[in-house]
């Protein structure tokens, strides 16, 4: 089980890195895409715990909504700085700054 969560893991840093500036994913966008659609909560879990040496852009990454982080204010910061789009109510706006891999790749999907 340890060595699943470990290739869990880097599947995650991999989306998470791939995700362009001024664009965004879900957690549950993640945990679908990496083989765990039900594993939303484990993916923002593994994104608490990365390690800065990573450098990795997990400010991309907001619940389904399109929320930020509670207690990371710097995040929406860091999202409006890239361009992100907000809706009035403060969440990202999804369907002008979700990133869509599908759409992305060129898949009819």
């Amino acid at each position: 089980m340890k060595a699943d969560i470990e290739s869990f893991r880097q599947t995650v840093y991999a989306i998470v890195a791939s995700i362009p500036s001024g664009k965004v994913m879900s957690y549950g966008q993640i945990a679908w895409l990496a083989g765990m659609p039900r594993h939303a909560r484990l993916v923002g879990r593994i994104l608490g715990e990365v390690p800065a040496s990573l450098n990795l852009p997990c400010h991309r990454v907001v619940n389904s909504q399109g929320r930020t982080a509670p207690h990371w204010h710097e995040q929406a910061d860091r999202l409006h700085a890239e361009g992100v789009l907000f809706r009035p109510n403060g969440c990202v706006d999804l369907k002008r700054c979700g990133w869509d891999l599908n759409t992305e790749v060129g898949n009819p999907d």
